[in-house]
């Protein structure tokens, strides 16, 4: 367990970790993800999702979904090209909280911004690596990504989507200049708008 896992014992009742992935790349949704552990059962080896390797965030998923409560939320391309990736993420985090399905006391968050919601909550910078339920939020959501952005390399190949995840990786950057924008393009991130202004 790393340090600084304590931010959960500063609060009573039903707290909820949520972190996000996919701010960054030029391709795929954002995936947000909220959580609620149950206190003192911590999987071994927790830590920010940045921090393991994918074969012990793979570990750690299947020993999250059994053992934590979890709700998944996502921003589509659309909604990012029409909110902005801030406000995209920001909609991700709501609708992963709703999905939870449960009464909500405290919320941690990481980073420096909330949602514009009704729920008590903190924002946390760098909340993935100093709070349990959001690192292992970070988990749940990263691992929920890469899966999704491995399915739709197999539907859309030639971009690198499996290894790079969307990311602005150079066979990322040839495949964009090969073959084109794909409706997974948020069409609003500069390389993508850059080869649709070249088309």
């Amino acid at each position: 367990m790393i340090a600084g896992f304590e931010w959960e014992a500063r609060f009573a009742g039903t707290i909820v970790g949520v972190d996000e992935a996919g701010r960054g790349p030029w391709a795929g949704p954002v995936v947000a993800a909220a959580l609620v552990l149950d206190r003192g059962r911590y999987p071994v080896g927790l830590n920010d999702s940045k921090k393991l390797t994918e074969a012990a965030r793979e570990r750690l998923h299947g020993q999250l979904i059994a053992c934590a409560s979890i709700g998944i939320g996502q921003a589509s391309v659309a909604e990012i090209d029409d909110f902005n990736i801030h406000w995209a993420t920001m909609l991700a985090m709501e609708r992963a909280v709703t999905a939870l399905g449960c009464a909500v006391d405290h919320v941690l968050v990481d980073g420096n911004r909330l949602p514009r919601w009704d729920h008590a909550a903190t924002a946390i910078v760098g909340g993935d690596a100093r709070c349990a339920s959001i690192a292992a939020a970070s988990i749940i959501a990263k691992v929920t990504r890469d899966r999704l952005m491995r399915a739709l390399d197999a539907e859309w190949p030639g971009y690198g989507w499996g290894r790079n995840k969307g990311y602005g990786t150079a066979d990322h950057a040839r495949g964009l200049a090969d073959l084109g924008v794909t409706p997974h393009h948020r069409r609003s991130f500069a390389p993508v708008r850059a080869r649709l202004a070249g088309d």
